[in-house]
């Protein structure tokens, strides 16, 4: 894969879980009272996950020929964490029979 490809398609799924990481603090602020702070730390691990992929994002963007290939790997760690962190809090905030799970789903 191109660079330009590789940076376009990091780009697009960060977008993706952006709206999924907005839509589960929905989910987490309509959740009961007990479980808004478990939930409100998720919902702060995944942003900063996120925060730290749109960083590794920007590098790539920025880097040279030289940096791409160690910059690349460290992206990639950074899209992992954050792939991994919405998808545990997903399957917790979203499945049935959790408080504030299993609506709209």
């Amino acid at each position: 894969m191109k660079r330009e490809e590789y940076i376009d398609k990091l780009a697009a799924q960060l977008k993706e879980w952006s709206a999924k990481v907005d839509e589960l603090e929905s989910k987490a602020l309509a959740a009961r009272a007990d479980m808004k702070t478990e939930y409100g730390k998720q919902i702060k691990q995944m942003k900063d996950k996120r925060d730290t992929a749109m960083q590794k994002l920007q590098e790539l963007k920025g880097a040279s020929t030289e940096a791409w290939d160690t910059l690349k790997a460290g992206s990639e760690a950074a899209w992992t964490e954050l792939k991994n962190a919405v998808t545990a809090a997903k399957d917790k905030l979203i499945k049935p029979g959790a408080p504030g799970g299993g609506q709209g789903n």
